[in-house]
Protein backbone atom coordinates (compact mmCIF):
# COMPACT_ATOMS: atom_id res chain seq x y z
CA UNK A 1 0.00 0.00 0.00
CA UNK A 2 1.42 3.50 -0.98
CA UNK A 3 1.77 6.49 1.36
CA UNK A 4 -0.58 8.48 -0.73
CA UNK A 5 -3.26 5.67 -0.61
CA UNK A 6 -2.82 5.78 3.39
CA UNK A 7 -2.97 9.30 3.36
CA UNK A 8 -5.88 9.77 1.99
CA UNK A 9 -8.16 6.48 3.28
CA UNK A 10 -6.68 8.54 6.63
CA UNK A 11 -7.99 11.62 5.76
CA UNK A 12 -11.79 10.46 4.79
CA UNK A 13 -11.59 8.26 7.60
CA UNK A 14 -11.16 11.46 10.19
CA UNK A 15 -13.50 13.91 7.89
CA UNK A 16 -15.98 11.51 8.00
CA UNK A 17 -15.73 10.01 11.70
CA UNK A 18 -15.25 6.73 10.97
CA UNK A 19 -13.14 4.44 13.32
CA UNK A 20 -11.05 1.78 11.20
CA UNK A 21 -10.35 -1.63 11.85
CA UNK A 22 -9.20 -4.18 8.91
CA UNK A 23 -8.50 -2.76 5.63
CA UNK A 24 -8.23 -5.07 2.10
CA UNK A 25 -6.62 -3.97 -1.00
CA UNK A 26 -7.54 -5.42 -4.22
CA UNK A 27 -6.12 -4.34 -7.63
CA UNK A 28 -7.88 -1.29 -7.76
CA UNK A 29 -9.09 0.03 -4.39
CA UNK A 30 -8.17 0.29 -0.74
CA UNK A 31 -11.67 -0.94 1.23
CA UNK A 32 -11.22 -0.64 5.19
CA UNK A 33 -14.15 -1.77 7.02
CA UNK A 34 -15.37 0.04 10.42
CA UNK A 35 -17.95 2.11 12.47
CA UNK A 36 -19.65 5.45 11.72
CA UNK A 37 -22.18 6.42 14.09
CA UNK A 38 -22.83 3.17 15.28
CA UNK A 39 -23.61 1.72 12.07
CA UNK A 40 -21.23 -1.02 10.42
CA UNK A 41 -19.77 0.68 7.29
CA UNK A 42 -17.31 0.20 4.41
CA UNK A 43 -14.47 3.14 3.48
CA UNK A 44 -13.48 2.61 -0.18
CA UNK A 45 -10.90 4.36 -1.78
CA UNK A 46 -10.09 3.89 -5.48
CA UNK A 47 -6.69 4.10 -6.55
CA UNK A 48 -6.51 6.06 -9.81
CA UNK A 49 -9.45 8.26 -12.09
CA UNK A 50 -11.37 5.43 -13.71
CA UNK A 51 -15.26 4.00 -14.39
CA UNK A 52 -15.29 4.16 -10.32
CA UNK A 53 -13.95 7.43 -9.42
CA UNK A 54 -17.60 8.94 -9.38
CA UNK A 55 -19.40 5.97 -7.64
CA UNK A 56 -20.54 7.69 -5.04
CA UNK A 57 -22.95 10.17 -7.26
CA UNK A 58 -24.38 7.75 -9.01
CA UNK A 59 -25.42 5.58 -6.01
CA UNK A 60 -26.19 8.91 -4.54
CA UNK A 61 -28.54 9.02 -7.67
CA UNK A 62 -30.28 5.77 -6.55
CA UNK A 63 -30.93 6.92 -3.28
CA UNK A 64 -30.23 2.81 -2.15
CA UNK A 65 -33.36 1.32 -4.40
CA UNK A 66 -31.30 -1.72 -5.52
CA UNK A 67 -28.10 -0.57 -4.67
CA UNK A 68 -26.04 -0.16 -1.01
CA UNK A 69 -26.65 2.99 0.68
CA UNK A 70 -23.97 5.57 0.25
CA UNK A 71 -23.37 8.34 3.91
CA UNK A 72 -20.57 10.09 2.39
CA UNK A 73 -19.03 10.24 -1.17
CA UNK A 74 -15.83 12.13 -2.95
CA UNK A 75 -13.86 12.18 -5.74
CA UNK A 76 -11.71 8.43 -5.74
CA UNK A 77 -13.89 7.72 -2.39
CA UNK A 78 -17.53 6.51 -1.04
CA UNK A 79 -18.43 5.21 2.76
CA UNK A 80 -20.89 3.00 2.28
CA UNK A 81 -23.37 0.56 4.11
CA UNK A 82 -21.48 -2.72 5.49
CA UNK A 83 -23.60 -5.88 3.33
CA UNK A 84 -23.54 -8.76 6.07
CA UNK A 85 -22.63 -11.38 4.98
CA UNK A 86 -22.03 -9.75 1.51
CA UNK A 87 -21.37 -13.00 -0.56
CA UNK A 88 -21.75 -11.94 -4.25
CA UNK A 89 -24.32 -13.68 -6.64
CA UNK A 90 -21.55 -15.54 -8.23
CA UNK A 91 -20.51 -17.54 -5.38
CA UNK A 92 -24.37 -18.45 -4.89
CA UNK A 93 -25.05 -19.38 -8.37
CA UNK A 94 -24.23 -22.30 -9.47
CA UNK A 95 -25.13 -25.92 -11.28
CA UNK A 96 -29.25 -25.90 -11.85
CA UNK A 97 -29.52 -22.47 -10.02
CA UNK A 98 -28.68 -20.15 -13.18
CA UNK A 99 -32.66 -19.64 -13.90
CA UNK A 100 -33.26 -18.60 -10.56
CA UNK A 101 -29.69 -15.84 -10.57
CA UNK A 102 -31.35 -14.35 -13.57
CA UNK A 103 -34.73 -13.71 -11.64
CA UNK A 104 -32.48 -12.05 -9.17
CA UNK A 105 -30.72 -9.80 -11.23
CA UNK A 106 -33.86 -9.19 -13.24
CA UNK A 107 -35.64 -8.04 -9.73
CA UNK A 108 -32.64 -5.98 -8.53
CA UNK A 109 -32.61 -4.05 -12.06
CA UNK A 110 -36.46 -3.60 -11.81
CA UNK A 111 -35.59 -1.99 -8.25
CA UNK A 112 -33.20 0.16 -9.69
CA UNK A 113 -35.70 1.69 -12.52
CA UNK A 114 -38.20 2.40 -10.54
CA UNK A 115 -36.26 5.31 -9.44
CA UNK A 116 -36.01 8.39 -11.61
CA UNK A 117 -32.34 9.96 -11.29
CA UNK A 118 -31.52 13.13 -12.74
CA UNK A 119 -31.03 13.29 -16.73
CA UNK A 120 -27.79 14.27 -16.83
CA UNK A 121 -25.03 13.43 -13.85
CA UNK A 122 -21.88 15.50 -14.23
CA UNK A 123 -19.61 12.69 -14.71
CA UNK A 124 -21.68 10.14 -16.38
CA UNK A 125 -20.78 9.26 -20.08
CA UNK A 126 -23.67 8.22 -22.69
CA UNK A 127 -23.34 4.63 -23.96
CA UNK A 128 -22.58 6.84 -26.92
CA UNK A 129 -19.21 7.75 -25.54
CA UNK A 130 -18.26 3.64 -25.21
CA UNK A 131 -18.38 3.19 -28.79
CA UNK A 132 -14.76 5.08 -29.15
CA UNK A 133 -13.67 1.87 -28.22
CA UNK A 134 -14.10 0.78 -32.12
CA UNK A 135 -12.21 3.57 -32.90
CA UNK A 136 -9.24 3.01 -30.84
CA UNK A 137 -8.96 -0.96 -31.56
CA UNK A 138 -8.84 0.11 -35.31
CA UNK A 139 -6.94 3.23 -35.44
CA UNK A 140 -4.21 1.06 -33.02
CA UNK A 141 -3.85 -1.52 -35.80
CA UNK A 142 -4.89 -4.22 -33.35
CA UNK A 143 -5.11 -7.89 -34.83
CA UNK A 144 -6.29 -9.95 -31.76
CA UNK A 145 -10.63 -9.99 -32.88
CA UNK A 146 -11.60 -11.62 -36.17
CA UNK A 147 -11.82 -8.22 -38.81
CA UNK A 148 -15.43 -8.78 -39.62
CA UNK A 149 -16.46 -9.35 -35.83
CA UNK A 150 -15.46 -6.23 -34.71
CA UNK A 151 -16.68 -4.26 -37.93
CA UNK A 152 -20.40 -5.78 -37.72
CA UNK A 153 -19.45 -5.32 -33.89
CA UNK A 154 -19.26 -1.15 -34.72
CA UNK A 155 -21.71 -1.25 -36.73
CA UNK A 156 -24.95 -2.60 -34.16
CA UNK A 157 -23.55 -0.79 -31.35
CA UNK A 158 -23.91 2.58 -33.58
CA UNK A 159 -27.22 1.60 -34.75
CA UNK A 160 -28.18 0.76 -31.92
CA UNK A 161 -26.87 3.44 -29.94
CA UNK A 162 -28.76 6.11 -32.32
CA UNK A 163 -32.37 3.75 -32.07
CA UNK A 164 -32.66 4.04 -28.09
CA UNK A 165 -36.16 4.08 -26.50
CA UNK A 166 -35.84 5.89 -23.38
CA UNK A 167 -32.48 7.06 -21.88
CA UNK A 168 -32.36 6.49 -18.22
CA UNK A 169 -28.96 6.00 -15.89
CA UNK A 170 -28.09 2.52 -15.41
CA UNK A 171 -25.36 0.73 -13.13
CA UNK A 172 -23.34 -0.01 -16.61
CA UNK A 173 -21.80 -2.94 -15.49
CA UNK A 174 -24.59 -5.22 -13.38
CA UNK A 175 -23.52 -8.92 -13.66
CA UNK A 176 -23.55 -11.25 -10.73
CA UNK A 177 -20.00 -10.16 -8.80
CA UNK A 178 -21.57 -7.23 -8.46
CA UNK A 179 -24.54 -8.03 -6.96
CA UNK A 180 -24.28 -9.16 -2.95
CA UNK A 181 -26.33 -10.25 -0.06
CA UNK A 182 -27.34 -8.40 3.07
CA UNK A 183 -29.06 -10.48 5.56
CA UNK A 184 -31.58 -7.44 6.14
CA UNK A 185 -32.32 -5.75 2.91
CA UNK A 186 -31.98 -9.11 0.26
CA UNK A 187 -29.44 -8.54 -3.00
CA UNK A 188 -28.54 -5.13 -3.74
CA UNK A 189 -26.03 -3.89 -6.65
CA UNK A 190 -22.40 -2.38 -5.60
CA UNK A 191 -19.72 -0.72 -7.99
CA UNK A 192 -21.50 1.22 -10.58
CA UNK A 193 -19.92 2.73 -13.49
CA UNK A 194 -22.66 4.72 -14.26
CA UNK A 195 -23.76 5.19 -18.16
CA UNK A 196 -26.86 6.94 -20.12
CA UNK A 197 -28.56 4.58 -22.24
CA UNK A 198 -31.82 2.55 -22.91
CA UNK A 199 -33.07 -0.20 -20.61
CA UNK A 200 -31.74 -3.22 -22.72
CA UNK A 201 -28.50 -2.10 -22.60
CA UNK A 202 -28.27 -3.16 -18.91
CA UNK A 203 -28.13 -6.79 -19.44
CA UNK A 204 -25.14 -6.89 -21.95
CA UNK A 205 -22.87 -7.66 -18.94
CA UNK A 206 -24.77 -10.55 -17.24
CA UNK A 207 -24.38 -12.47 -20.33
CA UNK A 208 -20.67 -12.23 -20.59
CA UNK A 209 -21.06 -13.58 -16.35
CA UNK A 210 -19.93 -15.54 -14.08
CA UNK A 211 -16.39 -15.19 -16.10
CA UNK A 212 -15.48 -18.12 -14.04
CA UNK A 213 -17.98 -20.29 -15.83
CA UNK A 214 -17.56 -19.77 -19.75
CA UNK A 215 -18.93 -23.28 -20.00
CA UNK A 216 -22.47 -22.00 -18.68
CA UNK A 217 -22.85 -18.34 -20.31
CA UNK A 218 -21.49 -19.46 -23.91
CA UNK A 219 -23.81 -22.06 -24.46
CA UNK A 220 -26.86 -20.84 -26.85
CA UNK A 221 -29.69 -22.20 -24.49
CA UNK A 222 -28.21 -20.07 -21.77
CA UNK A 223 -28.24 -17.09 -23.65
CA UNK A 224 -31.79 -17.63 -24.85
CA UNK A 225 -33.50 -18.28 -21.31
CA UNK A 226 -31.43 -15.52 -19.87
CA UNK A 227 -33.08 -12.80 -22.29
CA UNK A 228 -36.64 -14.48 -22.38
CA UNK A 229 -36.66 -14.12 -18.70
CA UNK A 230 -34.98 -10.75 -18.74
CA UNK A 231 -37.23 -9.75 -21.64
CA UNK A 232 -40.16 -11.22 -20.03
CA UNK A 233 -39.36 -10.01 -16.19
CA UNK A 234 -38.15 -6.29 -17.51
CA UNK A 235 -40.98 -5.72 -20.51
CA UNK A 236 -37.89 -5.49 -22.56
CA UNK A 237 -37.40 -5.36 -26.57
CA UNK A 238 -35.68 -8.71 -27.11
CA UNK A 239 -34.33 -8.08 -30.19
CA UNK A 240 -32.62 -5.32 -29.06
CA UNK A 241 -31.37 -6.60 -25.50
CA UNK A 242 -30.09 -9.76 -27.94
CA UNK A 243 -27.96 -7.21 -30.24
CA UNK A 244 -26.81 -5.00 -27.33
CA UNK A 245 -25.40 -8.51 -25.88
CA UNK A 246 -23.22 -9.19 -29.20
CA UNK A 247 -22.09 -5.61 -29.81
CA UNK A 248 -21.18 -5.70 -25.90
CA UNK A 249 -18.86 -8.77 -25.80
CA UNK A 250 -17.13 -7.64 -28.73
CA UNK A 251 -16.71 -4.06 -27.09
CA UNK A 252 -15.54 -5.98 -23.94
CA UNK A 253 -13.02 -7.84 -25.74
CA UNK A 254 -11.48 -4.49 -27.12
CA UNK A 255 -11.80 -3.38 -23.15
CA UNK A 256 -9.41 -6.39 -22.62
CA UNK A 257 -6.76 -5.76 -25.20
CA UNK A 258 -7.19 -1.62 -24.11
CA UNK A 259 -6.02 -3.25 -20.37
CA UNK A 260 -3.59 -5.66 -21.63
CA UNK A 261 -5.12 -8.83 -21.20
CA UNK A 262 -4.30 -11.60 -23.87
CA UNK A 263 -7.33 -11.76 -26.11
CA UNK A 264 -7.89 -14.04 -29.52
CA UNK A 265 -10.55 -16.23 -31.09
CA UNK A 266 -10.80 -18.60 -28.33
CA UNK A 267 -11.64 -15.80 -25.15
CA UNK A 268 -14.48 -16.59 -23.86
CA UNK A 269 -16.29 -13.05 -25.10
CA UNK A 270 -15.10 -13.60 -28.46
CA UNK A 271 -16.68 -16.91 -28.99
CA UNK A 272 -19.71 -15.39 -27.05
CA UNK A 273 -20.11 -12.45 -29.58
CA UNK A 274 -19.82 -15.30 -32.30
CA UNK A 275 -22.41 -17.00 -30.79
CA UNK A 276 -24.68 -14.59 -30.58
CA UNK A 277 -24.32 -12.88 -34.07
CA UNK A 278 -25.10 -16.55 -35.60
CA UNK A 279 -28.65 -16.20 -33.11
CA UNK A 280 -28.95 -12.56 -34.59
CA UNK A 281 -28.94 -14.02 -38.38
CA UNK A 282 -30.83 -16.91 -37.64
CA UNK A 283 -34.10 -15.04 -36.70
Amino acid sequence: MNSELRERLGRYAAEWRVDLSETLETGTSLIAFGAHQNQSVVLKVTKQTGDEWHSGEVLQAFNGQGFVRVYEHAGGAVLLERLVPGNSLAEWSGAGRDEATTEILAEVIARMSNVNPPARLSHCPAVDDWARGFEWYQANGQQQIPRDLVETGQKEFLELCASQGQRRLLHGDLQHYNVLFDAGRGWLAIDPKGVFGELEYEVGAIMRNPVACPELFLRRSTVERRLEVLATRLNLNYERALRWTFAQAVLSAIWEIEDRHRVDESSAVVRLADTVRTMIADR
